[in-house]
């Protein structure tokens, strides 16, 4: 789906994140990216092949 140059990473790339947003609705909390994934505010994703990728915010740090 990528027609930047350099591509982005693949929707299986552990990288993937790192694509292009095409569509974005923050209002709504999810972006579109080049690669087809729909990467969502709570660090969610729902890949292309229907795979759904849980939310994976860093954890807290508690001293």
């Amino acid at each position: 789906m990528c027609t930047h140059t350099p591509t982005c990473p693949t929707a299986n790339s552990p990288d993937r994140e790192a694509a292009i947003a095409v569509a974005s609705h923050p209002e709504q909390g999810w972006s579109l990216l080049c690669n087809g994934v729909l990467l969502f505010e709570d660090t969610g994703e729902l890949l292309p092949d229907g795979r759904v990728v849980a939310p994976h915010r860093p954890r807290a740090v508690v001293a």
